[in-house]
């Protein structure tokens, strides 16, 4: 199967007011007034994910196709168990045909990566992580077609096409904090064959790397 990026339908964003006094964000934050649509317009049954608001926040996530005959429907907050800030600047969609999409997605309030791999089949399951290595951050580049993301101990490498993995271990767990993901792997670089990582081990910054083969 390919991996085909999804078109975005264009969607009108609002300021929620004066912002001054609040802490720095990670992206602008903004009130969400309308439907994010991710369609992959090139296939002729045009999966879809959509994100609609409620309040100025990302409130339900559906996802369906020409011809499902029905839509999927879950909550936004079910990706990480609270409210998230969105911008859709720090959002993409990825479809493998109508057998699943990838939704990737950075929380603006204090740039956490998370993804989730959607399948259209309902008896198949979300796969979601918190603790995503995406390319919206600056200082995390992965290559296109890749999700990475790390367990504490070890960096995760999987082919969104394929399902091919592979793995990069630190050698000892971390104490990190997923909500403050730099103040302990400061960047990563990562490609289908190489990970690169710098991670503070202990009081000192270390750079981990290993070459990979994703199977």
């Amino acid at each position: 199967m390919r991996i085909i990026f999804a078109f975005i339908i264009p969607v009108f964003l609002f300021s929620c007011g004066n912002d001054s006094g609040k802490a720095k964000m990670f992206c602008e934050t903004t009130c969400q007034k309308d439907t994010i649509k991710f369609i992959n317009e090139t296939h002729k049954l045009k999966p879809y994910i959509y994100i609609s608001a409620a309040n100025c926040l990302p409130d339900s996530v559906i996802w369906s196709y020409s011809g499902l005959g029905t839509n999927r429907k879950l909550s936004f907050d079910d990706f990480g168990g609270h409210k998230f800030n969105l911008n859709e600047k720090y959002m993409s969609c990825y479809f493998n045909d109508t057998s699943y999409a990838w939704l990737l997605f950075n929380d603006c309030s204090n740039g956490r990566g998370y993804f989730a791999k959607i399948p259209f089949n309902k008896s198949q399951n979300i796969q979601r992580k918190g603790s995503a290595f995406n390319k919206f951050d600056p200082k995390f580049a992965v290559a296109d077609g890749l999700v990475a993301y790390t367990d504490k101990g070890n960096i995760f490498v999987e082919e969104m096409a394929t399902g091919k993995k592979a793995m990069m271990t630190f050698g000892k767990m971390l104490d990190l904090d997923y909500d403050a993901m730099h103040e302990f792997i400061d960047s990563v670089n990562i490609s289908p064959t190489h990970v690169w990582a710098k991670v503070l081990m202990g009081k000192d910054w270390k750079a981990i790397e290993k070459n990979i083969t994703l199977e």
